[in-house]
C-alpha cells in the first residue's frame, strides 16, 4: 500500500480507494452532507494557521501575482539555479 496524504493525516489506503471515495463525495446529491463537509473544511482551514497581518498581505500579493501569471515554473527555476551554481 502507498501512503496517501489526505489533508492533515496520512492514510495507508490505496490511491484507488481514495479516488473512489472522492468521486462518491463529488457525485453526492445529499445537500446536507455536502454543506456539512464544506463547513468542516472551512473551519478546519481557519483553525490551522494563525497569520500575522504581514503574512496575510504577502499571501494576497502572491495570489494576485499568480492570477496575473507573474510567476516562474518550478522546472525553469531549478534549471536556472543549477546553471548559476555551475558558474560559481
Amino acid at each position: 500500500m502507498i501512503p496517501v496524504f489526505t489533508g492533515m493525516t496520512i492514510s495507508t489506503e490505496t490511491p484507488t480507494q481514495s479516488i473512489v471515495e472522492f468521486f462518491s463525495i463529488k457525485d453526492s446529491s445529499d445537500l446536507n452532507f455536502l454543506k456539512t463537509l464544506q463547513t468542516i473544511f472551512d473551519t478546519s482551514e481557519q483553525a490551522l494557521f494563525q497569520l500575522s497581518s504581514e503574512q496575510e498581505t504577502s499571501i494576497l500579493i502572491g495570489r494576485k501575482q499568480i492570477g496575473a501569471k507573474e510567476f516562474s515554473k518550478n522546472e525553469v527555476v531549478i534549471s536556472e539555479m543549477k546553471e548559476w551554481l555551475t558558474k560559481k
